[in-house]
């Protein structure tokens, strides 16, 4: 039977309930609108622990103005089924009041990684996740988090904020998951309209290509232009950018492994995609 804690005194005496008979931990952090992307969290969870925890809070510190905080899709009941089917042990729902309470000193910022790719267009959204991750791991204690590839700039950046703060917590990332057609799952993915949604794959194609690319000895100058100059057709390009997948710094010699990275907007939705590859 899943337990569900609207607030942190409930859920902490359920975890330490578990942690006082040995058990180990795992926390899967949502937003909600769950979709087989964070099933593949909470299943990788249940292998590396006793015991999983799933939040579901859409945190208002990462929507900055004119963005989709208002209209993000609520979609607890059915969270709530599909984790049960899923047989998570626990599910953290609280308010904004939990989370940010009135005396909360919030000093943690994503630094200088959240001010490059996403963190040009949305200069607010990576310091709110910093915040939040950072208080949700206050809260779970857990020994160990997961997160998707989809989102790889805000998985470095939640890796290097739990080594400085939160050594003991393991961070583990999960492969994106896609559809059939290659679009990488996404709670935003609904916002789309038909026709946009057949169009949508051509970002996942525009990648494998530039990969193609980047193996073929093709400069990283020609290839990302050649990708913005064919995604410009169907989609306003925020960025695509191949990078050092350890850093997100420019590539050099000593680069093991090859990040290519995009963000685009599709009608008035932003999609996000990369692709992870070592160097060859």
């Amino acid at each position: 039977m899943m337990q569900i804690s609207n607030t942190i005194t409930d859920l902490q005496a359920k975890l330490n309930e578990w942690k006082s008979q040995g058990q180990s931990i795992a926390f899967v952090p949502t937003m909600g609108g769950l979709h087989d992307g964070h099933l593949a969290l909470v299943a990788l969870a249940k292998q590396k622990a006793d015991k999983v925890i799933v939040s579901v809070f859409v945190n208002p510190t990462q929507f900055g103005e004119n963005e989709d905080f208002d209209q993000y899709p609520n979609t607890l009941e059915q969270d709530i089924t599909l984790l049960e089917q899923h047989q998570v042990d626990g599910l953290f729902t609280p308010n904004t009041d939990q989370i940010y309470p009135q005396d909360l000193e919030n000093d943690i910022v994503a630094g200088e990684l959240g001010g490059i790719l996403c963190g040009v267009s949305r200069p607010e959204h990576f310091d709110g996740v910093a915040q939040v991750v950072h208080r949700l791991f206050e809260i779970v204690s857990p020994d160990v988090a997961v997160f998707g590839q989809k989102d790889y700039q805000q998985l470095l950046l939640i890796m290097q904020m739990t080594t400085q703060y939160f050594p003991e917590i393991k961070v583990l990332s999960q492969p994106t998951i896609r559809e059939e057609d290659g679009l990488a799952m996404s709670t935003r993915n609904q916002y789309l309209s038909e026709n946009e949604r057949a169009i949508a794959p051509y970002l996942y194609q525009a990648l494998l290509q530039a990969k193609q690319d980047y193996l073929n000895n093709t400069t990283v100058e020609m290839l990302t232009n050649t990708a913005k100059n064919t995604l410009s057709v169907d989609f306003k390009v925020d960025y695509f950018e191949a990078l050092d997948a350890n850093t997100l710094k420019q590539i050099t010699d000593n680069t093991s492994k090859i990040a290519i990275l995009c963000a685009v907007f599709l009608g008035s939705t932003r999609l996000i995609d990369n692709i992870i590859f070592n160097k060859g």
